[in-house]
Order: C-alpha cells, then sequence, then structure tokens
C-alpha cells in the first residue's frame, strides 16, 4: 500500500527547526520533499552535537533528525541562476516552505505572487515568529524570544524564581508540526478548488492556543488564574528525587488509599491530617517532607513497578536511556535505526501517529548538495550547461 503522501512533492526552503521539522513529517509520511540548502548548507549543520565531538557539517545530530528522508540540493537563492532554479523547481511541487523572515523572502524575489506564476496549484507554508503582517512580521527573533512572546514562559517556572524557559526548541517545533497540519489541509482546497493558497503560520499564534485556558480566564476574571509552581503543584502532585532519577506522582482523592500502600505507609490514610484532599493541602509542608524522605530510599523502575501492581499513581522521569530502552515504545517500534554514510547508523522517533505498517519511512538525512544534480535535471528540467552554471554560482 502506498504511503498515505505519496505523489506529492515539496519543496523546503528552511533552516534550523521549524519549517525542517514540516518537511521532515511531509517525508516521513512519503512525500518527495526537495531540500533547498544555501551555499555552505543549513544553519543546523553547524549545531552540534557531532559524532564523536568533531564538528562536521554531514554529522550535527540535529540536522540529522531533522532532515531524514529528503533530498538535498545546494543554490544559492541569490544569484540568477539559483533564482530560477527554484522557481523551475516549484513549478512541479504542491508545496513549498519556508521560514524566512518575510522582508528578507522578498528580497530573494521567492514572493507567493512569482510563485502562482509558474504554479497555480502550489501552496505556500510560511512559518515565522509573527506572520507575514503586523508591526512585529519583520522582527528577528529566537527559541527564547517566541517562548516569551507566546505566553509559555509567563505560566512556566517558580514561585519564587519567575518564569523560565522549557527546554530545547519545542516553540519551533510546534511551528513546525502546525505548519504541517496546515499545509495537509491546504492541499485538500487545493485538490478540491484546483489552486492553492498562501498559509501564514506565526510560531507565537502556535504557542498561544496551548496556553490551556489562560487567555479566556483572563479575559473572564481580569488576572491569571493559575500559579507557577514549578515541579510542584502540591505535595501530592509533584516531582520527588529518588536513587537514580526522579519520581512523579499525582493523587487525585480516589487514589489515595492505594498510594499510600505503595509508599508502604496506611497509617498516612488514616492520620486526621489527610482524610481528605483539603486536608492534604491544609498540611501541605507535612505531606510533602514525608514523601520526600520516602522517595530518597526508592529506585524508580522497582516502584513503579509496585505502584502499578496496586493502581497507585507514581511513574518516573524518563532520560534518554529510559526512552530507547523504554519496553512500549520498542514494542510498538518506534525506535528506528537509520544509517548515515558519515554519522553511521543512530536511533531516530518514528512517527508521531501511526497510519498502518506502511504508513512512515524515515530514511536518512541527505549529505549536503547530494542530490543537486539529479533534481535539477529531473525536476526543473535543466540543462548540462545550465546545470553547472548553477553549480558554479553555488561554489563562487
Amino acid at each position: 500500500m502506498p504511503q498515505p503522501l505519496t505523489g506529492v512533492r515539496v519543496l523546503e526552503l528552511g533552516t534550523f527547526v521549524s519549517a525542517p521539522f514540516c518537511g521532515k513529517l511531509f517525508a516521513g509520511y512519503g512525500a518527495d520533499v526537495i531540500k533547498v540548502e544555501p551555499p555552505g548548507g543549513d544553519i543546523a549543520r553547524a549545531h552540534g552535537p557531532f559524532k564523536d565531538n568533531k564538528p562536521d557539517p554531514e554529522t550535527s545530530a540535529l540536522f540529522l533528525y531533522l532532515n531524514t528522508g529528503k533530498r538535498s540540493v545546494e543554490l544559492d537563492p541569490g544569484t540568477p541562476a539559483g533564482l530560477d532554479a527554484i522557481l523551475r523547481i516549484a513549478a512541479q511541487c504542491d508545496v513549498v516552505i519556508e521560514n524566512f523572515r518575510p522582508a528578507d523572502l522578498r528580497a530573494l524575489g521567492i514572493t507567493y505572487e512569482r510563485l502562482r506564476e509558474v504554479n497555480p496549484r502550489v501552496t505556500l507554508v510560511s512559518v515565522t515568529a509573527f506572520g507575514q503582517d503586523g508591526p512585529y512580521a519583520d522582527y528577528r527573533y529566537n527559541n527564547l524570544v517566541a517562548f516569551a512572546m507566546g505566553g509559555q514562559m509567563f505560566i512556566t517556572g517558580t514561585p519564587e524564581g519567575g518564569p523560565l524557559k522549557n527546554g530545547g526548541y519545542q516553540a519551533d517545533y510546534q511551528g513546525g508540526l502546525n505548519a504541517f497540519s496546515a499545509a495537509t489541509v491546504a492541499l485538500l482546497a487545493a485538490e478540491r478548488d484546483g489552486e492553492g493558497q498562501h498559509v501564514d503560520v506565526s510560531v507565537q499564534q502556535c504557542m498561544a492556543p496551548i496556553l490551556e485556558a489562560g487567555i479566556p480566564y483572563y479575559s473572564y476574571l481580569g488576572r491569571w488564574s493559575g500559579a507557577r509552581r514549578g515541579n510542584h503543584m502540591a505535595s501530592y502532585i509533584g516531582i520527588y528525587p529518588c536513587i537514580d532519577g526522579h519520581l512523579g506522582v499525582h493523587v487525585m482523592p480516589r487514589n489515595w488509599k492505594p498510594f499510600t500502600e505503595a509508599i508502604e505507609r496506611p497509617d498516612l490514610f488514616e492520620d486526621p491530617r489527610y482524610v481528605t484532599q483539603a486536608d492534604r493541602t491544609v498540611h501541605n509542608d507535612e505531606l510533602m517532607a514525608e514523601i520526600y524522605a520516602w522517595a530518597a530510599g526508592q529506585t524508580k523502575r522497582e516502584i513503579y513497578e509496585h505502584a502499578g501492581e496496586l493502581r497507585a499513581p507514581i511513574s518516573f522521569v524518563h532520560t534518554m536511556a529510559d526512552l530507547l530502552e523504554s519496553p512500549q515504545l520498542n514494542a510498538r517500534g518506534y525506535l528506528q535505526r537509520s544509517d548515515h554514510p558519515v554519522a553511521r547508523e543512530a536511533v531516530y522517533p518514528g512517527p508521531p501517529w501511526w497510519m498502518g505498517p506502511d504508513g512512515w519511512s524515515a530514511g536518512r538525512a541527505p549529505l549536503l548538495g547530494e542530490h543537486t544534480e539529479m533534481v535539477l535535471r529531473e525536476v526543473a528540467g535543466l540543462s548540462a550547461l545550465e546545470v553547472a552554471r548553477v553549480r558554479k554560482e553555488v561554489s563562487a
């Protein structure tokens, strides 16, 4: 059975995280993704860690992860021949993905109007910090800015320490995930209407909806109803250090008895200080001290298995090693190995959602410019002389 997106061709003009993650999802589900890299390659190639800790544009872990299954074409879009090649490729594509600042894309001459001239059915997906218009449209940004201006940092952190940034580049990944979703919807519309459209994805707007009900609550109440609580919403909902890691507990009223049994403190169930959730909240500090003392003597896997037998709400914080060894992820075939001619074999996360045994294919990340001649000849329709001219401009 063909993969879900077999027959779809995508041109990716993106760098670093947001647009490449969108392209990665397209490639994984079967689309032919042609990644145009500027001379020297996507900036993600300079981002470590690298194999054996030796900087190499072919072994960046970030680049290898974000670009599985794509074809790489090295072009200089700032030259006439490079721009012409990009437009010729776009003429044969269903989707174009980019994450330039709007002003930078216009400066290159790659506008939606220009793309429509060569391909009326093409969908342009632009992933930017703040969208294509508005007072911030051409502001430069980084991941920290996206977290801050999307509101996530406001609800994350500790009471005493103030806002904190989430780990990694999650704001950019949200932009890429939303771009993929929007692009597939736009593809359906193009199939129906016979013409494409310009999809405008703002990372700031992608972050705002996942603030839960923060914005409507504020509009109703005139204040934020939540609180930054760090690793503990309460003594019975939080993260506790143990011998070999950290344990997470989330005790609801119905879980209190099995929880006290799991931690071998049935006396707490009878303790008048902790009879109801309200009581436990009033005596929060005393109960937190009890749980801290208990957790300090536990190993994460043993208590997780023991708690599971009693249906007690205790888990452990998974490290990267724990994820690689996860019985659940391995049973579902989620972790997949991919071999690369320079970086060699590594394990990669599989599909974010299951669409059958043939739904996803990771492939490997391309070498810089690995498919330049093939794509320029077969997709863009350039002659050998034209291909040579494009290559000369890249190396100039």
